[in-house]
Parts: C-alpha cells; structure tokens; sequence
C-alpha cells in the first residue's frame, strides 16, 4: 500500500549568506562611524610622511586602466585583498565598505582603492562581482594587473608584506594594513584594518588632509 505520508517540501533557497555579509557591512559601518565620532572629537595631528607611491598602471574592474597618475591630487585609502581570501579580507572589505560611508562628508572626495594580491585570478569580471557584493561606489576602485607589475607596488612601492609561494591550502600572505595617501602620492599613515578603533584613526586623518589640515 502506497505510503500517505506527503513528501517533504523541496529545500528553499538559503539568504543566510547575503543575509549575513549586508549584516556584516552595516555592522563595520556602525564601529567606524563611532568610532569617528570619538577621534573628530581630537584635533587634528600633523601627518609624516613615510614614503611614496612609484608610478604605476594597472586595471580596474570597470576595464579602464588606472594609473598613480590618475590619484594625485586624491586622498586616498589603499588596502590589499583577493577575492577567494578564506582569513580577513571580508572583515577588510567591510571595513572598506564602514569608510566609504564615514568619509562622505569630506571637503573634497576620499577615493578608496583595493589592490587584488591575486592577480591571476581576480580578473576586472571577478572584480566587479565582488566590488557589487560590497556595495562599493564609483569612488571605490578595485584593481589588478599582471603579477610582476603588482609584487613590485606592494613590496618596493607601499613596503608591505606579501606573498604567493605559501602551501596550497594557504598559498597567499599579505597584509592587513590600511594606507592613507595624500595628493601628491606621499604615504602618511599606516593602520591596522582589523581594528575598528584604528580605522577610525584613519577616516579623521582622511578627512583631515582632505580638508587641508594634517599636511
């Protein structure tokens, strides 16, 4: 006899994921907008410099080239992720993301520019669909090239770690900083991107140097 027992309903389709990545950015947005509150709060300090960015052209997710060329006269924030990174680029790129908004009311327009430290995969199409999934606007550019051209910004040019000869279940290293650069390419500040306090050490200083003080 034919069992009368109904089927079980065909599993539906998980949000948990995007659920949890849009919870993750809203909640990075929230430390660092607090945590600007309190850091705006202190005058602003004179910035050193601390080195310059060389000359360089790469890719950015739109397919447009972008140059060193291209960002004087910014301010600007770099940081160094890939987009199949298993550690702490999500937390980087929610970071990111807190920044874009923090430093909204900025005198003169802070761009934001993420390095890919896996070039050969993290192609301008690759690119795209993650800086979507991060909700980054025009002002946020995600960036690539060829492998050489990338290992010598990064290691000779912005003096961070990186490295892509690890053991296959964790074959990239690289760093977690963040890079405050003012309009003439000079280097004026290192920050750690895992720490909201420090990250809202950095939009202060963004704003700063946007607005014509800490320089």
């Amino acid at each position: 006899m034919p069992s009368l027992t109904p089927s079980p309903p065909p599993p539906r389709p998980t949000t948990e994921a995007p659920r949890a990545a849009r919870a993750a950015l809203i909640a990075a947005a929230a430390l660092v907008a607090s945590g600007l509150a309190v850091w705006l709060a202190i005058p602003a300090r004179s910035l050193p410099v601390l080195g310059a960015v060389p000359p360089f052209t790469l890719v950015e997710r739109s397919g447009r080239p972008v140059s060193a060329a291209d960002l004087t006269g910014h301010v600007w924030v770099a940081d160094f992720v890939f987009t199949r990174c298993p550690d702490f680029c999500p937390a980087l790129t929610a970071r990111m993301a807190g920044l874009q908004k923090a430093l909204a009311p900025a005198a003169d327009p802070v761009r934001l520019v993420s390095f890919s430290v896996d070039p050969t995969h993290d192609t301008p199409e690759v690119l795209e669909d993650y800086a979507r999934r991060a909700g980054a606007g025009d002002g946020w550019l995600f960036v690539t090239g060829a492998r050489e051209a990338v290992a010598a910004l990064l290691r000779d040019g912005f003096k961070v770690a990186w490295a892509d000869d690890g053991p296959p279940a964790s074959p990239i290293t690289h760093s977690d900083r963040f890079v405050l650069v003012d309009r003439a390419l000079r280097i004026r500040g290192y920050y750690h991107g895992t720490q909201p306090d420090d990250v809202a050490r950095l939009a202060r200083d963004a704003i700063a140097l946007s607005d014509g003080k800490g320089s």
